[in-house]
């Protein structure tokens, strides 16, 4: 009985690692269609701009000029998300057969508004005040199946480079990769693994013959990142940072006034998306960890984090990708350097890491029950397809006395799906999430609401807004008789 019991153990794992492979090479190869998909809406602009009459058209002469431009920012988009992906080091074989794997739940999980991008889950990565990089090379299993590898995701870093030892791979992000077939020999330069396993490298794990064909929607996934980008890293999203941020470290600043460098406090940020917030916290003189569910996310935070050399090292072009809305082609048109800090530079306290893992599946583990003396949601409640769920966890993780920090809208992330009868999205309103959070025994001390943008093109003529909720609980202490 027990060997059985073994043997079906051992199935349902190679299942959810192969399901895990299957969806992270489909994320691999949205990143790897972006410039075929991004050419594809320039011809769609040169065809409609032929069309015209030729006295329409002699009234935009500098329109193939433009087509051009776009072109040439593609190409330098294209540039730093090859770099990206070379740097990046698969946790699992990628080159193993998972043809015959099917995933029910894949569309459904990899469902995702452009600040919750899909909920896949990455490798842990650890930065300590030396500069010195860690990552972890283990992984929480992808899609909804259920694994444990990282129910403890402090454990098991390995040390990798420093910032003194990396090297660039291509060289400096200024340069500029003007045709595909550059690109594909980007692509093809070998990338030692540190865990010295043959499929890791990028020779490997880009072969077109391991790529998958990706939906469209997955390829817009990989814009929205790059406008992420701009939020997290860039100086253009200062502005959005100050929005949300700053009230977020100001209030912990408050809520802990004298902290210990021999003991700092620990905060955990889930949802933390690219990183710059639980750096940020980590600068204030916390133990800060960013827990993330998305591979999309977790690739590019690992690259900017791990793999920064100065400021400024790359330059992204993310508002190329529409039309509508412009003040006028420059702006559409205009660089952003990134990153606007160095990550390993900024001043972090040692214990900072990046967690990988489905908030529930990792969290709701005893192992962390009282951990945390602050937890720090940023636009993530929304983001739960059980929101009294997450609730919970965040009473249960955190110490009695701790702190919850949130900000953010309630625009529930599975609330337009349809015809997906085992699916679910609970979607409370704000007073019925307050009334669940003191049933969980949180106390509100701060209330306000703050308006804000996300991921907003600074120059566009339409700019959509969020009155945010920001609060602050408290977690009741427990009272002896």
């Amino acid at each position: 009985m027990e060997i059985e019991e073994d043997e079906e153990r051992r199935r349902q794992r190679k299942l959810e690692e192969a399901l895990e492979v299957k969806s992270l090479r489909r994320i691999i190869s949205a990143y790897l269609n972006y410039p075929e998909a991004a050419e594809e809406d320039v011809r769609r602009y040169e065809k409609s701009f032929k069309k015209l009459p030729p006295a329409h058209k002699a009234l935009l002469p500098h329109y193939p000029s433009k087509f051009k431009n776009l072109r040439r920012c593609i190409s330098l988009n294209s540039y730093f998300i090859f770099t990206m992906l070379q740097a990046f080091e698969p946790p699992l074989d990628m080159s193993q057969d998972v043809d015959g794997c099917k995933d029910p739940h894949l569309e459904n999980f990899e469902h995702g508004h452009c600040h919750s991008e899909e909920r896949n889950a990455s490798s842990c990565q650890s930065v300590s005040t030396s500069g010195r990089m860690c990552c972890s090379n283990h992984a929480q299993a992808c899609s909804q199946e259920k694994s444990n590898i990282m129910s403890n995701p402090t454990t098991e870093l390995q040390e990798v480079k420093s910032e003194q030892q990396h090297e660039p791979i291509f060289g400096s992000g200024a340069g500029e990769v003007e045709n595909k077939n550059e690109i594909a020999e980007c692509c093809s330069n070998d990338v030692a693994d540190s865990n010295g396993n043959a499929f890791s490298s990028p020779h490997d794990w880009l072969d077109p013959s391991l790529q998958l064909n990706v939906p469209l929607v997955d390829v817009d996934k990989v814009r929205c990142i790059i406008r992420n980008i701009v939020r997290d890293w860039a100086a253009e999203g200062e502005k959005e940072r100050n929005q949300c941020y700053k009230p977020i470290l100001e209030e912990l600043d408050a809520q802990f006034p004298n902290r210990s460098k021999e003991s700092p406090p620990a905060c955990l940020v889930p949802g933390a998306g690219l990183g710059r917030l639980a750096l940020e916290i980590s600068c204030l003189g916390f133990i800060s960890q960013g827990n993330e569910f998305s591979y999309y996310m977790m690739i590019c935070s690992s690259f900017i984090l791990n793999h920064t050399e100065t400021t400024g090292q790359w330059t992204i072009y993310p508002w190329i990708h529409s039309n509508c809305n412009s003040l006028s082609d420059n702006d559409q048109l205009r660089p952003v350097l990134i990153p606007d800090i160095h990550p390993a530079s900024a001043g972090i306290t040692e214990g900072f890491s990046m967690c990988g893992g489905d908030f529930v599946e990792v969290y709701n583990d005893s192992s962390q029950i009282g951990v945390w003396d602050a937890v720090v949601t940023c636009f993530f409640i929304d983001t739960a397809h059980n929101i009294i769920e997450y609730i919970e966890i965040i009473s249960r993780i955190l110490k009695e006395g701790g702190v919850w920090i949130n900000f953010g809208p309630l625009l529930y992330h599975f609330a337009d799906m349809y015809g997906q009868e085992d699916d679910m999205s609970i979607e409370l309103s704000l007073e019925d999430v307050k009334k669940i959070a003191f049933h969980y025994g949180f106390k509100l001390e701060k209330e306000q609401t703050i308006e804000t943008t996300y991921t907003t093109n600074p120059r566009s003529m339409m700019q959509n807004h969020y009155h945010a909720a920001f609060w602050t609980m408290r977690k009741k202490r427990t009272t002896t008789t």
